[in-house]
């Protein structure tokens, strides 16, 4: 740390970092546009100027801008200067002239960090009277609206998307003095990760699409901290409600996990929360009931004795709790596919035995080599995707530090580095987005990738299991990939259950293994599937197919869609041999449609619970909005009248299951208040409540309890740094605009939130031997008139909630069969063309870089396909 002297007054700051860093992590009000802490300085906007003196005697000094100044121990400077100040709002006064002043129709207004710099820097004033310079928008597609006038050329949005999100479909096109910031054509942006524009942009160039339909102003918002319910890495979200419906999801920071940035589909998922097909009410034999006679009909079925309970990893762990303990544990089973379950049990055996310690997406971020093993990231953990694309960059940094160029640079960086990249190593069935940035990429059947995989764990540790009859190639990759790993300072090993195969997780910790025993402690990370995979596989339930022979007169289903989790025939010989079925869901399923009793179940939105991240995480979801009709959590159907609250829910689980005793440090309990008050969810500008209810009573009504949290659903209450697990938005005085308030509550800009991480941590190694032995797959064998049938898994389409979504709903792609180019010659079809596979006819897509005796189907798009990897004739 260095200290500086700011306007006569002495500051700590980081001497690694620049001057703008360092004010606005001490609460200083310094105006930016261009610097952003993820995405480093270029100077483009020269906003942010200062006066910086040479020492005391200096009375001169000179204006710099602080984004280009680095931290310097004694260094003076000003702020308040008056020609600083003066040149401040004479660069906003030259942004502002041909701005359209259109606030009061902007989707931004309220939350714009244009706005915040015009008032801090006193610009009140239009003179520019002349023509102003105009643009036609573009269709940018479902997620993104795009207001090109309203722009003031920061660079912001091309420097994220193609410098930091890999995109290529969005760049600054120049004529002469005007740029303009989109694509060459209207369509579509490429990237899923195209939706934090609307946060990077400090304007309203980008704004939410999904939003305008249903747009309210910040301040009329409330919000909630939360957890993404799309996939098992766990970002942190705000989603906000008003009028009982939520309205958007936008990005709630913590360091360790998503940072700034969320992936598209959990940004614009949430729709399916307003679904019309959403269960409100108590439904017996398709007939709504009331709340009590529903009750009686399940403990009339519960009497009926053998009753089994089948969760969800898509349920909070107290849902899931709440039924284990309802059924008792020998009768309580995984909602996955067995295939799932045994994959995920081996990843918590690993997680838990060691010797490498899984890492968070920030850790990942730092890694400076990278082994991905089965896993097509950008659709099965997007986040994790992101996340390597700053590991490739790990090099520049390395040569930027010997040519002592500060990180922050950010074109400096890259100019030294020349697109020089840290080592990525991609072991997938097909391609995938991060193919651009990998130096090798390999593609083979699920066992030989497992077998590359033990390859390298050989080639690294000769007391690592031999892989017989090697080919020449693989070998020469494995050895590869193994010095690579071994010569970087924190390699990461990253696998996962998306393809089913259990030998392909324990390759993965086959080379930790070795690395750690040459002397290279490596990361090892594993993606879950769904919000609270981990945490269900942590509560050690009986696999899914011992539910359809246990011979059960009664089933309660938990937020869980069987048809999609085992084969049809499977399925419909259960529930029909079951005598009382009951579901517990939010939207209406096959697995609903089925059920006797139908309870309608919170969404995460409507809720509160924890989930259990891919790293082991537990993070605490609160619900945003009050639900709607009869809807209730599924921990209080199932847990009634024990299970009073969340607290009683959390303390019953962590006594009955002390592998989750964690989770009671993953957020305050709900008696826990600040100054003597809970914590308001909605911002203190918070307008119309009476009129929200005009057509029921003018008289203002009181907020309604929260008895599950110590959040308030109103704007009563503390709203100044309360704990980070409670922190509902970010907002600060003078800084609206979401991410720029976000300064404000961390202990140093892009670092920790004050209070610390948000979450708890459930599994450390252990040191502990692993109980199943290694077996090396043997080489792949294509079958005559047989094609392995592989999942291949998309951002927009294979989850089961987001695809009720209608934004993204529309982005996801028609069912197909992908085949090799020799195997499509082979079956004499052509692309377009449609065959014949697992009982359903579907239209060819050629990718070429498919193995021979391989064929793809889309994960969650073709229903009543098995589970998969699963062996099939294919036919024209």
């Amino acid at each position: 740390m260095a200290k500086v002297w700011v306007d006569g007054k002495a500051y700590e700051m980081n001497s690694g970092q620049n001057l703008l860093h360092g004010c606005l992590s001490n609460g200083l009000d310094l105006p930016y546009f261009c610097w952003h802490p993820a995405m480093g300085s270029v100077g483009a906007c020269r906003q942010c100027a200062i006066r910086q003196y040479k020492d005391e005697t200096d009375t001169t000094g000179r204006l710099v801008m602080a984004c280009m100044t680095p931290v310097a121990e004694g260094a003076l400077i000003s702020i308040k200067d008056e020609e600083a100040s003066a040149f401040r709002a004479s660069v906003i006064e030259g942004l502002m002239m041909s701005h359209p002043h259109d606030c009061p129709v902007c989707d931004e207004g309220g939350e714009c960090h244009l706005q915040d710099m015009t008032v801090m820097t006193g610009h009140t004033y239009r003179r520019y009277s002349f023509q102003k310079r105009t643009w036609r928008n573009q269709n940018l597609g479902p997620l993104i609206n795009h207001e090109m006038n309203r722009c003031i050329q920061c660079y912001r949005c091309v420097r994220y998307y193609h410098d930091y999100a890999g995109g290529n479909d969005l760049q600054a096109f120049g004529l002469r003095n005007n740029v303009f910031f989109g694509r060459h054509e209207d369509g579509t942006l490429e990237s899923e990760f195209s939706g934090n524009l609307v946060e990077i942009c400090p304007t309203g160039v980008f704004t939410d699409k999904t939003s305008r339909w249903h747009y309210t102003r910040k301040w009329d918002l409330t919000f909630a901290p939360s957890v993404c319910a799309h996939c098992g890495t766990g970002c942190n979200t705000s989603p906000a409600e008003r009028y009982g419906s939520l309205r958007r999801i936008i990005n709630r920071y913590n360091s360790e996990v998503n940072g700034y940035f969320l992936c598209d589909r959990g940004r614009f998922g949430y729709e399916f929360v307003n679904s019309p097909e959403r269960i409100r009410e108590p439904l017996l034999g398709g007939v709504p009931i009331p709340p009590e006679a529903a009750l009686d009909s399940f403990a009339g079925f519960l009497s009926a004795g053998e009753a089994i309970g089948i969760g969800s990893p898509r349920a909070s762990l107290e849902a899931n709790f709440a039924l284990r303990r309802l059924v008792g544990a020998e009768h309580f089973y995984s909602g996955m596919d067995d295939a799932e379950h045994r994959a995920m049990a081996a990843i918590l055996e690993i997680l838990r035995a060691g010797p490498a310690r899984t890492p968070s997406v920030r850790e990942i971020e730092h890694s400076d080599a990278a082994l991905v093993l089965g896993e097509d990231l950008t659709n099965t953990a997007p986040r994790l995707a992101l996340a390597l694309r700053m590991t490739v960059r790990q090099a520049e940094f390395r040569i930027a530090e010997k040519l002592h160029i500060p990180p922050w640079l950010d074109n400096s960086v890259r100019e030294a580095a020349q697109s020089v990249r840290s080592p990525l190593f991609i072991a997938t069935p097909s391609a995938t987005r991060l193919d651009d940035v990998a130096a090798r990429t390999f593609h083979g059947a699920p066992d030989e990738i497992a077998r590359l995989g033990y390859a390298v764990a050989r080639a690294l540790d000769p007391a690592a299991p031999d892989v017989p009859r090697l080919t020449e190639e693989m070998a020469f990759l494995a050895g590869f990939v193994a010095e690579a790993l071994r010569t970087a300072r924190q390699p990461v090993i990253i696998a996962g259950p998306s393809l089913r195969n259990e030998a392909l997780v324990r390759a993965a910790a086959a080379v930790a293994r070795a690395l750690h025993a040459a002397g290279k402690p490596a990361l090892l990370a594993f993606t879950a599937p769904e919000a609270n995979s981990m945490g269900l596989a942590m509560m050690e339930p009986r696999p899914l197919g011992e539910a359809f022979s246990s011979g059960a007169r009664t089933a309660i289903v938990l937020e869980n869609d069987l048809y999609r989790r085992a084969p049809a025939d499977d399925v419909d010989a259960f529930l029909g041999a079951t005598r009382h079925v009951v579901a517990l869901d939010y939207l209406t399923n096959p697995t609903t449609a089925k059920a006797e009793l139908a309870l309608p179940a919170g969404t995460f939105a409507e809720s509160d619970g924890t989930f259990v991240s891919n790293e082991g995480r537990a993070q605490r979801f609160f619900q945003a909005m009050l639900p709607a009709g009869l809807v209730q959590e599924s921990w209080r159907w199932l847990g009634s009248p024990v299970l009073k609250n969340l607290d009683d829910a959390v303390l019953a689980l962590v006594e009955a299951m002390p592998q989750f005793a964690g989770i009671v440090d993953a957020a305050p309990p709900s008696t826990y208040r600040v100054a003597n008050a809970k914590v308001a969810r909605a911002p203190f500008r918070y307008s119309g409540r009476t009129a929200e209810h005009a057509n029921v009573s003018v008289h203002e009504p009181p907020p309604p309890d929260d008895p599950d949290s110590a959040l308030s659903f109103s704007m009563e209450g503390a709203s100044v740094n309360p704990p980070p697990s409670l922190i509902p938005f970010f907002w600060a005085p003078g800084w609206n605009s979401h991410q720029q308030a976000l300064n404000r509550f961390q202990e140093e800009v892009a670092g920790v939130l004050k209070g610390g991480v948000p979450g708890a941590r459930l599994i450390e190694p252990s040191g502990l031997p692993q109980s199943a032995p290694e077996t090396v797959p043997a080489p792949f064998a294509p079958r005559a008139g047989e094609w392995l049938l592989v999942p291949l898994y998309h951002i927009f389409g294979s989850d089961e909630l987001s695809e009720r979504s209608p934004a993204i709903a529309s982005l996801a792609p028609q069912p197909y069969v992908a085949l090799g180019v020799e195997d499509a010659a082979q079956l004499a079809v052509s692309a377009g063309q449609e065959v014949s596979v697992a009982g359903r006819r579907l239209p060819v897509k050629i990718m070429p870089e498919l193995p021979r005796g391989v064929a793809g189907l889309p994960a969650g798009l073709a229903p009543g396909i098995p589970p998969l990897p699963a062996w099939s004739v294919i036919a024209p």
